[in-house]
C-alpha cells in the first residue's frame, strides 16, 4: 500500500485488497488497525482514492460502521483544517499589524512611501523581514535604510 500511496495506481489497487481488509477487520484489534490504514488512505489519497476507500469499507463493514469511520475521519480533517486556518490567520494578522506599524512610524517620521513600497511592506508575510524593517524604521531617515538596510543604517550599527 505504501508503494502506491502517492500514485494514481492506488485507487485501482484498493478493490483488489478487499479480502485483506476483511482479514484485518476480523482479528482482535483489527478495527483499530483498519482505522489507521483508512486514515492513511484518506490523508494521502486523491478523490479517486477516497471513493475507492469508501467502496472497500462498504464491502468489509456494514453500512453504518463504514459511514461512521468515513465521517469521523472527515470531522477530524475539518477540525485540523480549522485549527490550521486559525494559526495561519493569527500569523497573517501579526504580519499585517507589523507592516501597518512600520508604515505608521514612517508617516510619523515624515518619510515618504511610494505606493509600490507601501504594497511591498503590506504584502510581506515573513516576520523576520518585518522585524528587521521595524527595528530599522525606528532610526532610519530614508525609506531605503528601512527596506534595504541602506548604508547610513549600516554605519550607525558599526558606531
Amino acid at each position: 500500500m505504501l508503494r502506491y500511496g502517492r500514485t494514481g495506481e492506488l485507487a485501482r489497487k484498493l478493490p483488489e485488497w478487499v479480502g485483506l481488509f476483511a482479514q484485518v477487520q476480523a482479528v482482535p484489534e483489527g478495527a483499530e488497525h483498519l482505522r489507521v490504514v483508512i486514515r492513511y488512505l484518506l490523508w494521502t489519497g486523491d478523490k479517486a482514492v477516497h471513493e475507492a476507500t469508501g467502496q472497500v469499507l462498504h464491502s468489509v463493514l456494514d453500512e453504518q460502521r463504514a459511514e461512521e469511520l468515513m465521517r469521523s475521519y472527515g470531522e477530524e480533517l475539518i477540525e485540523q483544517g480549522r485549527q490550521q486556518g486559525l494559526v495561519r490567520g493569527r500569523e497573517e494578522g501579526l504580519a499585517r499589524g507589523r507592516a501597518e506599524s512600520i508604515l505608521r512610524i514612517l508617516a510619523l517620521r515624515g518619510i515618504h512611501v511610494e505606493e509600490a513600497a507601501r504594497q511591498r511592506i503590506l504584502d510581506c508575510t515573513d516576520m523576520d523581514t518585518l522585524d528587521g524593517w521595524f527595528d530599522r524604521v525606528l532610526q532610519a531617515t530614508t525609506l531605503s535604510e528601512v527596506l534595504d538596510g541602506g548604508a547610513h543604517a549600516s554605519r550607525r550599527k558599526d558606531s
